[in-house]
C-alpha cells in the first residue's frame, strides 16, 4: 500500500535528517514509529503521504511511483489516506460535525447524515456535535481529529502522536479506536514516544514496532 525504498531526506544544507529508509505497509498491518525527539518521525509520516518528497529514493503509494504522480493524483490517493496531525488543525469558525465533515465538503461530495451521526457517536461526541473547536477538551478535540481521519473511509489510517497531550484514560479510548479501525482491515501508523502505550496496542493486536535513530529505521527489540 505504501512503500519507501532507500529513501532519504535533507533540511537545507543541514546534512540527512533521514538516511536509507525502506519500509513497506502491508494491508491491515499496526505499526507503532519511536524515537527521540527530533529524529524525524514526523517527516517520515509525511513522506509516506507525500506532503513530502523524499531527497532520495522512492515513494510507491499503491504501487505507483511518487515522482509519477501529478499533484491531482496524490491529492486523490491521499483520500484513501487518513491523517491525524499533531496540532489537530480544526476551523474554529465551523463546528465540530462540520470541521469531521471537511474531507467530503471541500472535494464537493455529499455528506452522508446518518454516517456523520454515526461516526460521531463511535467517537463518543454525539453530544458535542454543535460545539466550536474551542470548547472541545483535548480528548474530545482528538477524537474529533480521528473521526475527520475516517470519514472518507480511507485503507489508511497515520497518526503523529496522537494521545500526546491527553492523559492515560482517554489515552486508551483513543487507542482503542485505533485497534477497532485494525481489526476492521485497516492499516495503522501511529508516531509515538509513549511505551506504555505500545506495550498496551501489544496485548490487543499483533504490532509491528519501527524505531527511528541516527537517521535511520530499525526493528525495535522484544523489550518494548
Amino acid at each position: 500500500m505504501i512503500e519507501l525504498d532507500n529513501v532519504g531526506y535533507s533540511y537545507g544544507r543541514g546534512g540527512a535528517l533521514l538516511s536509507d529508509i525502506t519500509l513497506r505497509l502491508a494491508p491491515g498491518s499496526f505499526h507503532f514509529l519511536t524515537g527521540p525527539s527530533g529524529a524525524g518521525k514526523t517527516t517520515l509520516l509525511k513522506l509516506c503521504y507525500l506532503e513530502l518528497h523524499p531527497t532520495v529514493g522512492r515513494v510507491h503509494l499503491y504501487g505507483v511511483d511518487g515522482t509519477r504522480m501529478t499533484r491531482d493524483d496524490v491529492a486523490r490517493t491521499r483520500q484513501s489516506i487518513g491523517v491525524v496531525h499533531q496540532d489537530c488543525r480544526f476551523l474554529d469558525h465551523l463546528s465540530v460535525a462540520e470541521n469531521i465533515a471537511l474531507p467530503l465538503t471541500v472535494s464537493s461530495r455529499p455528506v452522508p447524515g446518518q454516517d456523520l451521526h454515526d461516526l460521531l457517536h463511535w467517537v463518543g461526541l454525539r453530544n458535542q456535535a454543535g460545539q466550536l473547536p474551542p470548547e472541545l477538551s483535548g480528548g474530545e478535540r482528538q477524537r474529533a481529529a480521528l473521526a475527520r481521519a475516517v470519514m472518507t473511509d480511507p485503507q489508511i489510517i497515520i497518526a503523529d502522536e496522537p494521545t500526546g497531550n491527553i492523559d492515560w484514560e482517554m489515552s486508551l479510548k483513543l487507542l482503542g479506536l485505533l485497534v477497532e479501525l485494525n481489526r476492521m482491515g485497516k492499516t495503522v501508523l501511529i508516531a509515538t514516544h509513549d511505551l506504555a502505550l505500545i506495550r498496551a496496542a501489544k496485548s490487543q493486536v499483533a504490532t509491528r514496532v519501527l524505531r527511528i535513530q541516527a537517521g535511520r529505521l530499525t526493528l525495535a527489540g522484544a523489550d518494548l
